[in-house]
This record gives structure tokens, sequence and C-alpha cells, in this order.
């Protein structure tokens, strides 16, 4: 008798511990998953993420494939309302070697579908404009063609997005120059944006966010 009612202190106090981390209070509304530019965004922004309950969970230099590894420690396990996986650039890159632009999908899709499984909202945005990586040589921007590329993918993640219950944001279009780089004012390397370059990108984010959080 007295071990099962050590049994059921034990259980009553462990499930009112599991109520405490899982009420919508200690939730976070959104986590940002991402490589630098994810990353950039949180030390130039941080009042942005801490104001509005955001946690950013950017690497610098990651590829999609990295960011599924961790997808479930950085994301799943913190229970989010909204994850936001903003990811694709550095595959272009090959900053891991060559990969196609279906392995890429396939790695996003994986991240949504498990995030939508534990019933957290799933936020896709476009790969952002970019005419070159500078830390790539010459030679490799005129094979990869950059630009070109990253429309083609963005094409397949909004096309996911709108066949899987997702949102999608396009970034693209408010930041490139028409030719598919990035707007000079918006960046200095063509890739990374200035800290300013953030507040638009919020502005158009944060909406479909705060839509997604609510009851």
């Amino acid at each position: 008798m007295k071990y099962l009612l050590s049994f059921f202190i034990v259980m009553i106090v462990s499930l009112f511990a599991v109520a405490q981390e899982n009420t919508v209070e200690e939730r976070p509304d959104a986590v940002f998953m991402g490589n630098s530019i994810t990353q950039n965004w949180r030390n130039f922004h941080p009042d942005y993420f801490t104001e509005n309950n955001f946690i950013g969970k950017g690497i610098g230099g990651e590829v999609t494939s990295q960011m599924l590894i961790r997808f479930r420690k950085d994301v799943i396990l913190l229970q989010p309302k909204v994850v936001v996986i903003f990811a694709g650039t550095n595959d272009i890159a090959q900053n891991q070697g060559y990969v196609t632009h279906r392995q890429i999908m396939d790695n996003i899709a994986s991240m949504a579908d498990l995030a939508r499984f534990h019933d957290i909202k799933v936020v896709l945005c476009s790969v952002l404009p970019a005419g070159k990586y500078i830390w790539r040589p010459e030679e490799f921007n005129q094979m990869v063609r950059p630009a070109e590329a990253i429309v083609r993918l963005n094409r397949m993640i909004a096309e996911y997005a709108r066949e899987n219950d997702c949102r999608y944001v396009d970034f693209w279009t408010l930041m490139s120059d028409g030719e598919g780089a990035m707007k000079k004012e918006l960046s200095g390397d063509g890739v990374h944006p200035y800290p300013d370059a953030y507040f638009a990108m919020e502005a158009l984010l944060t909406p479909v966010i705060k839509e997604l959080c609510e009851p």
C-alpha cells in the first residue's frame, strides 16, 4: 500500500510538471529555424524575438540536411505554436557539397512534416535573392547561377506550402533587384541582409505568425 501511494504521488507530481511545461504561457509563439541569416536576425534584433516570444535557432553555414538533424532538439522539444523554416541558400552554395533541388526540398518538407505531426504550424520562407556567393569562386557562380537556382527552389517551396497547409512568406519579391540579386541597399555582400533590412522582413512575417498563433 505504501509503495502504491508513493507511485500515485510520483505520477501526480509528474503530470503536474508536464502540464506546467505545456501551458500556453510557457510555449514559444515561434521558433525560427535557419542559417546565418536567421542567426544574424536574432543578433541584430534581439528585442524583436524577446518581445514577441520568438526563439532564434539559426546556425551559420548550415544546409538543410544539418537543420533536419537538429530539428527535434531545436524545434519539436520546445513545443512552439509556429515554426518558421528559412533555409536553402547554403545548399545552393554547396557548403556541404553538391545537392539537387529535390534533395533540398525533401529536407525542408521533412522538417515541415515533423512539425505538423506535432501540431506545430509551419511558415516556409522563400530563399533570399542572391546573384552570387562571395565565398565561392567566380567559376562556381557562373556554373551554378544562384539567381536562377534560387527562383527554382522558391517555386518548389511555394508549391509545397500550397499543397500541405503551410504558409509561404515571399521575401524574394520584397528584396530582389529585378534580376535575381539582392537590392544593393539591403546587403553588403549580396547574401546577408543589413540590420535595417530585417525591419521590412519583420513587417511581412510577423502578421502571419500572429494570425497562426490565434486560438
